[in-house]
């Protein structure tokens, strides 16, 4: 049964990363209309595609199923940029009909302002030595790789999903601390922005809290998280859970490398897309 929201918003789908889970998103769009669709930033991984990333059927049926979401309910596209599809500087801002490219955006709604940001601006890693957040993205998929191997192996043998780097994430200090730091630095530049709220993505940590009066949203991500933020027509967000850690372990179980939908497109054609929605 379709729900329909006044606002959905996503972030880190990071399409051309073979982490990326998008044929569980394009399920949740399919399931999940809106009047405002926040595509967050980290949409397309322009670093993984320059790198060995591979665009794949998956991800062509992402922007399918969001023209499809134009057309048939006028929904109305933000798409933020992120730091790995930074590419998207050299056009910005773009507006194209209902669908506009932008660093950020205010959103208000229900008497609330809310600063919205992909929120790689706050990490000083990305913004000053982004030669070493490259390197830690190369480890991070390296984990991810591992991860989903391990958990192939787990699921044959009846086991739990665990999920590595969520628990290394928790165990060590330094990534705690950084997260903290990330969500205050983020509430109070809201606050000078004179907003009630922040909307962010780029840690993967999806969450709800708020931080010294002033709201802090983080949408997660659809690469372990799985998560969406969406509001209804009275002014009221939810983080909601795609699927829950049973589920993510019977994928893991199913999951084939050779299934024919995650074979590679041979030519990418924007007006295709365009003519098939």
């Amino acid at each position: 049964m379709k729900k329909h929201h006044k606002t959905i918003v996503i972030s880190d789908v990071h399409l051309g990363a073979s982490g990326s889970k998008t044929k569980q998103l394009v399920r949740f769009l399919k399931q999940n209309t809106c009047e405002l669709l926040i595509l967050n930033g980290d949409i397309i991984d322009g670093w993984q595609l320059q790198r060995s990333g591979k665009w794949k059927r998956k991800h062509t049926r992402f922007f399918k199923i969001i023209l499809k979401m134009i057309d048939r309910y006028k929904t109305k596209v933000i798409y933020i940029r992120g730091n790995h599809d930074d590419f998207l500087d050299q056009i910005l801002p773009l507006r194209i009909g209902k669908l506009s490219i932008c660093r950020e955006y205010i959103y208000e709604s229900a008497g609330k302002r809310f600063y919205i940001t992909h929120g790689d601006i706050f990490d000083s890693i990305t913004t000053k030595l982004k030669f070493v957040a490259k390197l830690g993205d190369i480890g991070y998929n390296l984990l991810l790789w591992l991860n989903k191997r391990y958990n192939q192996y787990r699921a044959k043998k009846g086991l739990p999903y665990y999920s590595l780097s969520q628990k290394i994430k928790a165990r060590v200090k330094t990534a705690v601390s950084y997260i903290d730091d990330f969500e205050k630095e983020l509430a109070n530049f809201a606050r000078l922005k004179n907003c009630d709220g922040v909307i962010c993505g780029h840690i993967h940590q999806p969450a709800m809290k708020e931080i010294e009066g002033i709201l802090y949203y983080n949408s997660g991500d659809w690469v372990e998280s799985l998560t969406a933020l969406t509001e209804d027509f009275n002014g009221n967000w939810e983080l909601v859970h795609y699927i829950k850690d049973v589920d993510i372990h019977a994928e893991y179980a199913q999951e084939d490398d050779k299934d024919e939908d995650l074979d590679e497109l041979n030519d990418f054609n924007v007006q295709d897309l365009l003519q098939e929605s």
